[in-house]
């Protein structure tokens, strides 16, 4: 079933059972990640009381990012990933049950918080560039962009199911539970990784990783349009994610469920975009369509920071979140479409740095931006730069601008690569 003119693609859920599985259990797994982000924000705010220090959280995460997003890409292309993804699976199972106990005592550690955040970004950013070499090398070339939408759904339909439960339930029943509930989660995602088949490595041992890694940068430099999709994300990222100011915002209201209803606004937005990216199928200038669709993020974005209506509030999330989703679906599909299987992990981790960078760095510009002027000035000043900036890209990136994917020949060498191994 190809999904109607405007609805979702369902094909690779169809086509593939080990494509199924990684789907499911990349599911729970990002619904208990984020049960985990919103309450270490909200605990870190009832123990603190300060936007900074809730900002911070993006600060200690740069570190981890950088070092274990570009080792996790080079991992992925030289060892099994489905042994990567479990084990990292697990660390990040052991890591929440810490911040459990931890939200168990008298007086919890805050420096604990900092310290575990530290290592649940560790395991993501060591664990992403597997489970993004695996989605491609389970679905064929000419469904990607199915899949790219169908990865939107997944992830934001746990965006709100995640934030949306976790804010109720910490609000009611405290930290603790919440941090309890996601480790079971952890654990029935583990189940499904396990059932996976394993996955040969894509590249020879006997290069040292450090060549690998070079090799990689390497490729990415040759790339403009490729390193052009990092920069849109980045930037947007950088200069207008709102996700840790929500729990000052909601103070502006005086709602029982503002906060819950900020949180589902960005993923409710994304998800509607996907539910209805049928459309994207008729498109193959893949760089105007990210660019446009960031710009629609920080438009989203100023709306939200600005309002004191809650309705437009989320209203501006609700844009820049279908924003947001655009942009991803025309970005995975063309990371998957153009880059080859041998080095898919290595541009994983390289993709995955521009994707987790940003969020990570704008949640301190905004706290710290907020905590020199407001919380107004913050939201709404970082949205307008976002969209500024991202727009000017079309001029400074060209190459990106004129990207289509029926005359690339990146495309082409992919389309013949995936053919051959079919």
């Amino acid at each position: 079933m190809s999904g109607s003119r405007f609805g979702l693609d369902l094909t690779p859920l169809r086509a593939s059972a080990q494509y199924r599985r990684l789907y499911v259990a990349g599911f729970f797994s990002a619904l208990g990640g984020q049960a985990t982000y919103v309450t270490v924000a909200f605990q870190l705010k009832q123990l603190t009381g300060s936007p900074l220090a809730v900002g911070v959280l993006g600060l200690v995460d740069v570190i981890p990012l950088l070092v274990f997003g570009l080792y996790g890409g080079v991992l992925a292309d030289r060892f099994d990933r489905r042994r990567m993804i479990v084990s990292m699976e697990f660390v990040l199972l052991l890591t929440t049950a810490a911040l459990a106990v931890n939200a168990m005592l008298a007086h919890p550690a805050t420096w604990l918080l900092y310290v575990n955040d530290m290592f649940i970004v560790a395991a993501g950013s060591l664990q992403a560039p597997s489970l993004t070499a695996l989605n491609q090398r389970f679905v064929a070339h000419d469904q990607q962009r199915a899949a790219s939408a169908l990865s939107n759904v997944r992830m934001t339909t746990a965006s709100i199911i995640g934030p949306a439960l976790g804010g109720l339930a910490v609000v009611a029943f405290g930290p603790k539970w919440v941090f309890v509930a996601t480790v079971a989660i952890y654990l029935f995602s583990l189940t499904l990784l396990f059932a996976l088949s394993p996955v040969a490595r894509e590249e020879s041992a006997q290069s040292s990783q450090l060549r690998s890694l070079l090799d990689g940068l390497s490729y990415a430099r040759s790339r403009p349009d490729l390193v052009g999709t990092y920069a849109v994300d980045l930037l947007a990222m950088t200069l207008a994610y709102p996700v840790l100011m929500m729990p000052f915002v909601a103070q502006r209201f005086h709602e029982s469920y503002a906060l819950s209803v900020l949180y589902c606004g960005l993923p409710l937005g994304a998800l509607l975009s996907s539910l209805t990216s049928g459309w994207t199928r008729r498109v193959h200038h893949y760089g105007r369509s990210i660019v446009v669709a960031a710009t629609c993020w920080g438009v989203g974005i100023a709306v939200f920071g600005y309002s004191n209506s809650l309705l437009i509030v989320v209203g501006g999330l609700v844009i820049a979140g279908g924003g947001d989703a655009i942009s991803g679906i025309f970005r995975q599909a063309m990371w998957n479409e153009s880059i080859p299987t041998e080095i898919r992990g290595r541009m994983g981790g390289i993709e995955m740095i521009s994707y987790a960078l940003g969020p990570t760095a704008g949640q301190f510009r905004a706290g710290a931006m907020a905590a020199w002027t407001s919380i107004r000035f913050s939201l709404t000043f970082g949205g307008v730069a976002s969209a500024g900036a991202t727009s000017s890209l079309a001029a400074v990136l060209p190459s990106l601008w004129r990207f289509d994917a029926r005359s690339d020949v990146h495309v082409a060498e992919v389309r013949a690569q995936r053919s051959h191994e079919s």
